[in-house]
This record gives C-alpha cells, sequence and structure tokens, in this order.
C-alpha cells in the first residue's frame, strides 16, 4: 500500500491533472464519424460471426470452427461492444442501438446490475479497500491488506473456479452477499437485483443451452456442448484480460483515509497506480476490448476505447515526467504475476496469523 500524498507535491499533482484534462478534452473535441463507423464495423463482425458460429453447428465436420466463430463473436460482444457501450463511450452518438442505457449484452449479468457495480462503484472507488468491490470479487485475497483468514488457502481454487464460470461470478458479485452477511443490507434491498438475474440468466440459458440445440435437431447434443465451449471461452478469456488490468505485481490499493476529499488530479493519480496495462498488436488490444489500455480506461472510462492505443505514449510519457510508474507488459508475464500473487495471498502475511472473521461469496458459487 501506497501513500497517495507522497508521490508528488499538492501543485505537481494539480499540474499532472490539467494535463491529463488536456488529453480528455482533446478527444472529446475529436469524436466524430471515424468512431461511430469503426463500432459499427464491430458490431456488422460480431454478428457475422455468430451467424456463421450457428450455422457451423449444423455440420458436424466443421463444428470446432462453428465453436470458434462462436467464441470471437462472444468475446467482441462482451468486451469491445457491451463493456465500452455500457459505459457510455458512445452516448453522444444519439443513437438508440448505442445507448450505454438501453444496451444488453450477451452474458447473464443484467446490464443495469453492472453499470452500477461497475460503471459507479469500480470506476469510483478504483483499488480503495473496502469501496471498490472488484477487489477480489469478495472470494479472493487479492491485497495484503485484506485480513487473512485460513478460508484464503483455497485462493488458487477460487480463483480457477471463478475463471470457468467468470460471467456467473459477475452476475452473483452485485448481491453483495457479503454486506448482507454483515447486516450492512438487507434481501428485500436485493430483491429488485434478484429479479433483474433470474430474468437474464433466464434468457440466456434459454438461447444458448435450449432453443439453439433445439434448432439443429439430432445435432442438438453437439451444439449444447458447442455452445457451453464458447462461453467457457469468453470466460476464460475475460478473466485473464481483466484479472492482468488490475492484479499484477506493483498494482496498488489505497484506504478511504488517504483518498479522502481527492481531488481530480489526486483521482488520476490512483487510477493510474492502481491499473496495469498489457502489450500486443492491434486485433489482440480490440479482442480485450482495448482493456490491454486499462490505465488509460480507468482514466478516461466514458471515451471511446478505440482511442486508448492512440494516446498511450501520451500518458505514458506524462507518468516518466513525473516519476509515476506505468505498468505494462506482455500477456504472458502480466497473467503469471497475478498467479503468483493469487498463491502468495493464500497465506497470511507477515503480522496477519491470526484467523480473522471473513464472509465471502462461496455459497453462491457452489449454487452456480
Amino acid at each position: 500500500m501506497t501513500g497517495l500524498q507522497d508521490r508528488l507535491t499538492p501543485a505537481q499533482v494539480e499540474a499532472f491533472g490539467r494535463e491529463l484534462d488536456a488529453i480528455r478534452q482533446r478527444i472529446v473535441e475529436d469524436l466524430g464519424q471515424a468512431d461511430v463507423d469503426y463500432i459499427q464495423n464491430v458490431i456488422k463482425t460480431q454478428r457475422a460471426l455468430e451467424v456463421t458460429g450457428r450455422a457451423l453447428m449444423y455440420f458436424p465436420p466443421a463444428w470446432l470452427a462453428g465453436v470458434a466463430a462462436l467464441s470471437v463473436a462472444k468475446i467482441l460482444d462482451n468486451m469491445e461492444i457491451g463493456h465500452n457501450v455500457m459505459h457510455g463511450q458512445y452516448d453522444w452518438t444519439r443513437d438508440p442501438a448505442l445507448s450505454s442505457q438501453q444496451f444488453e449484452w450477451d452474458t447473464v449479468a443484467p446490464a443495469a446490475n453492472w453499470r452500477h457495480s461497475h460503471n459507479y462503484i469500480h470506476h469510483t472507488y478504483t483499488n480503495i479497500l473496502d469501496k471498490d468491490r472488484d477487489i477480489g470479487y469478495g472470494i479472493l485475497r487479492m491485497d495484503p491488506a485484506q485480513k487473512w483468514h485460513p478460508y484464503y488457502l483455497g485462493n488458487p481454487v477460487y480463483a480457477a473456479l471463478l475463471a470457468v464460470i467468470f460471467q456467473w461470478g459477475v452476475m452473483l458479485h452485485d448481491l453483495e452477499f457479503d454486506r448482507v452477511v454483515r447486516g450492512e443490507r438487507t434481501w428485500a434491498e436485493n430483491v429488485p437485483v434478484i429479479r433483474r438475474m433470474v430474468r437474464k440468466a433466464s434468457r440466456q440459458i434459454g438461447k444458448d443451452y435450449i432453443l439453439f440445440p433445439l434448432l439443429t435437431g439430432p445435432l442438438a447434443p453437439l451444439t449444447f456442448v458447442g455452445n457451453a465451449s464458447a462461453n467457457l471461452v469468453r470466460n476464460l478469456w475475460a478473466f485473464a484480460i481483466i484479472f492482468c488490468g488490475h492484479f499484477p505485481a506493483d498494482v496498488e490499493s489505497f484506504t478511504e483515509e488517504e483518498t479522502e476529499n481527492e481531488t481530480r488530479g489526486q483521482w488520476y493519480l490512483r487510477q493510474i497506480l492502481g491499473s496495469a496495462n498489457i502489450t500486443g498488436g492491434q486485433l489482440f488490444h480490440i479482442l480485450t476490448g482495448n482493456l490491454s489500455h486499462q490505465i488509460e480506461h480507468h482514466l478516461f472510462p466514458d471515451i471511446p476505447a478505440r482511442r486508448y492505443p492512440q494516446i498511450a505514449d501520451e500518458v505514458r510519457g506524462i507518468c516518466e515526467k513525473y516519476g509515476l510508474p506505468y505498468n505494462t507488459g506482455p500477456l504472458r508475464r502480466q497473467l503469471w504475476s497475478v498467479a503468483k500473487k493469487i498463491v502468495r495471498l493464500a497465506l497470511p502475511s507477515p503480522g496477519q496469523r491470526e484467523p480473522e472473521p471473513v464472509t465471502t461469496l462461496e455459497p453462491e458459487l457452489r449454487a452456480a
């Protein structure tokens, strides 16, 4: 854990913030038809891949190709389209199909629930312990400041399970089960959340595991497995990209006290210290929804993600100017760093030998 106040002087923090504000303003003023054309082309590609994938399920020799096409379609829908549209990155177009409030993605997590837990909670309180619920998703110990309990000896197992069922983990995350156990939230408050979950999960299950398999007649079992495989690929990919953007070594966390009454410059500083990027080529960045530029995304969550590669070098230069780290590296290195942290934090940190009470979503995950 770091002391934000020790990084820069107040004057430096504000100058730093003004430089980042200038980048944001320049991009906002430049938004136009090229951005619309880009996202529309991605949507067309995603739809074509989904139709192709589902059509190939009718031809057993092409089953693997069908699974591959459907997997990429689901990744694009989840990462480059759904995540970014629901962040409001295209609200300025006034196009209902690109409205953050109307878009619904191909995953069991309802958009309305996700917009609250992710857009508001996570992006407002990024890496603030006991405020940002994305730290460990309620089941993992991902920071040494989290009090250790023997339950966390299963950290690697819980992480592997979460990766496999990631869309369900994201959905259940919105229940805030640990807060219910502590008496900070009632089940009555969760009723609207649960209703949205049930409706959305029912539609997803019905689509992928009943409707489309039945449409392929005698090939239904093969189609069922193909759809499950595509969902698994998407889950593993999303887990890897998101965890590599938030939990590699040297990504920092913060206390509520040190972030109290923070300025815009201090908020920017926290985003940079609490994020990590992943290097790669253009196709790789598209498949990550440009969350391979997690630093830029945390700085500017509501500008089109396609712009992040354009400003990454400039942001990195500003970090170097102020002596700040810019955490980036290839996927294999960031993923290995995350894996080591998961294993290391399964064990108690120095000075945390006594078991502490812990509440988790473990029962919820077993039920899923």
